[in-house]
């Protein structure tokens, strides 16, 4: 019978091997989802960031303008209303705009183009667009000289360069003997700029104020552009300024004006939280298995200890202490190991590009030359909280399980 002895011990062992090895990979999948929540949520933090600063790069944070009033109406009005607009210490310059659409034309090209109105001389205060500059200067868009700046994808597209030519039609037209013919004025190309971002590059179109309110008679929208101190902040102010400014101004912010992209970004990052959370919750359903194993393993241990007088509560704790402690170790893991990465991936992306001899960002197709990363503390935090809770929740059932042991039934088929 020592063989049979030998042949337990040497199973006992095994079993133990076993289940310490389903524990550690149990904390392993716990860090390993962990740390990959925050490296893909700090990415897209990341991306998002990088999008909104060249957004406001050229938009404004507030505009303000009068609902259905013609340029000729509210543009002389733009110094009143960034005076008004300044009574709110959060507002720090104004200027003038007139935004309309219109299409551009040379020879066979054709483009839709969002047109913006703006004055040279206090755009810098509301805008990056001065120093976007790649060829000319803002300051050539010079009242009634008819100039016209470009983003630099949309000049490519067309085919012209700094001093061509090119036809711009208004929406609205007038009435001739051979019906209804568009507003066309030719305008001289002065400047190029480049934001960084495609879709402005690609499709905005500056001129000087005054030639905009005198091509848009109607149709276009006019008033005064405003940088805040915060551009978090831009809506809470925007809700602010009414009651500073007169009842037919409306104030619209940057969030107003790219809503549907921010909501689809917002959208992404919680369905990618809800995908990449899977993860931790299948380490957690390890950790019950392996518990639950843990608990089949030692029954015979745990019938002892129950003759020798330890409680149901107190062998529940006992394994709601070791799951605990294999959730927090990952989760802490998880932790450190995803925030370390998420803070250098500007170094370990080209590390892996060098590598492996690829380009995972295309400077041509995204603007940018190096993966985007920007880790958020509330971001980290719950990532911790729900893979804690989760690594929680996974021990109640096996510590339960151990507690409703019957010392008497184990022992005696034992």
């Amino acid at each position: 019978m020592a063989w049979l002895r030998r042949f337990k011990r040497r199973g006992s062992a095994g079993r133990d091997r076993f289940v310490s090895f389903i524990a550690v990979s149990s904390m392993a999948g716990i860090g390993l989802g962990v740390a990959a929540l925050i490296v893909v949520l700090s990415v897209m933090n990341g991306f998002q960031k990088e999008v909104r600063d060249r957004m406001l790069s050229v938009l404004p944070h507030i505009e303000l303008f009068v609902p259905g009033a013609s340029p000729a109406v509210t543009l002389p009005r733009w110094r009143e209303l960034v005076t008004d607009a300044e009574r709110n210490p959060a507002v720090l310059e104004g200027a003038p705009f007139v935004a309309a659409q219109a299409m551009l034309a040379r020879g066979q090209a054709l483009r839709g183009v969002q047109v913006r109105g703006v004055d040279a001389e206090y755009e810098g205060g509301v805008s990056d667009l001065p120093g976007q500059m790649v060829q000319g200067q803002l300051s050539n868009l010079k009242p009634g000289g008819f100039g016209i700046v470009l983003g630099q994808e949309l000049a490519g597209s067309i085919g012209v360069g700094v001093g061509d030519t090119l036809l711009l039609m208004a929406p609205e037209g007038s009435i001739s003997p051979a019906g209804m013919t568009p507003r066309m004025r030719q305008f001289t190309v002065v400047g190029l700029f480049a934001s960084g971002h495609y879709e402005y590059d690609s499709t905005f179109a500056f001129v000087q104020v005054e030639d905009a309110a005198r091509v848009f008679r109607q149709g276009a929208v006019a008033g005064a552009r405003l940088r805040i101190s915060d551009m978090q902040q831009a809506p809470r102010v925007a809700a602010q300024l009414p009651a500073v400014l007169p009842p037919d101004v409306l104030a619209l912010d940057w969030s107003q004006n790219n809503r549907a992209w921010f909501a689809a970004v917002q959208t992404e990052k919680r369905m990618m939280f809800l995908i990449l959370a899977l993860i931790v919750a299948v380490a957690a359903f390890n950790l019950l298995s392996s518990l639950v194993m843990t608990v089949k393993d030692k029954r015979s241990d745990i019938a002892i200890l129950r003759t020798l007088g330890a409680s149901p509560a107190s062998v529940a704790r006992i394994f709601l202490v070791q799951g605990a402690l294999i959730g927090i170790v990952g989760t802490v893991l998880g932790v450190a190991g995803g925030t370390l990465v998420a803070l250098n991936v500007d170094v370990i992306v080209p590390a892996i590009e060098r590598l492996l001899g690829v380009h995972f960002i295309p400077q041509q197709i995204y603007f940018i030359n190096q993966l985007p990363s920007d880790p958020r503390a509330p971001d980290i935090l719950m990532i911790g909280g729900v893979s804690l809770l989760l690594s929680f929740v996974a021990t109640l059932y096996p510590s339960w399980r151990a507690s409703r042991l019957q010392p008497a039934s184990v022992l005696r088929h034992d």
